[in-house]
C-alpha cells in the first residue's frame, strides 16, 4: 500500500537557496544593469529574485489551488534512515509529492530507498546521495 508521509516539514530558511542559470538577451541584461546602477536593486540577483517573487505572488491563488488539487506537501520534507526503516517495518511505501525541498539522509542506502519509496515528485529540489538518486531514477517524476 502506498502512502504519503512527511516526517519533518518546515519552510526552508532564508539562506537555503538553489542555484539556477538563465540566458538573457544583451538588451535585457543591459536593462537590469541600468536598474542596478540607478539604485533600484542592489545587484542583478536581487532584481531577478524580486521579479520571480512578484510573478509567484501574482499567481498565488493558482499555486495554492494546484498544491491542494495535487496533494503536494509545501516546504521541506526530510527522510532519515530511521524514518525509512520504520516505513519498511510497516510494509509500506511512500509516494513523496512536494513543492519545495525533499531530502533523504546521506546514510540511507539505495536498497532501503528502493524498498520504501514508490515515487518521488518534487517541484523544487531533491537532495539525496548519488546512489539513491540512481536507484530511484525510474521513480522520480
Amino acid at each position: 500500500m502506498a502512502t504519503s508521509v512527511a516526517h519533518t516539514l518546515s519552510r526552508p530558511k532564508g539562506g537555503d537557496t538553489e542555484k539556477i542559470t538563465i540566458n538573457l538577451s544583451p538588451i535585457d541584461l543591459g536593462n537590469i544593469d541600468l536598474l542596478v546602477q540607478e539604485g533600484f536593486y542592489s545587484n542583478r540577483a536581487d532584481l531577478i529574485r524580486t521579479a520571480i517573487r512578484n510573478q509567484i505572488t501574482g499567481h498565488a491563488t493558482v499555486i495554492a489551488q494546484t498544491v491542494v488539487r495535487r496533494s503536494l506537501v509545501l516546504g521541506l520534507q526530510h527522510f532519515s534512515r530511521s524514518d525509512l526503516e520504520a516505513t519498511r517495518a510497516a510494509n509500506e511505501q511512500l509516494e513523496i509529492q512536494a513543492l519545495g525541498l525533499v531530502s533523504i539522509a546521506p546514510d540511507v542506502s539505495a536498497e532501503l530507498a528502493l524498498a520504501t519509496i514508490a515515487s518521488v515528485t518534487v517541484l523544487g529540489a531533491f537532495h539525496a546521495s548519488p546512489a539513491v538518486k540512481t536507484a530511484l531514477a525510474d521513480r522520480i517524476f
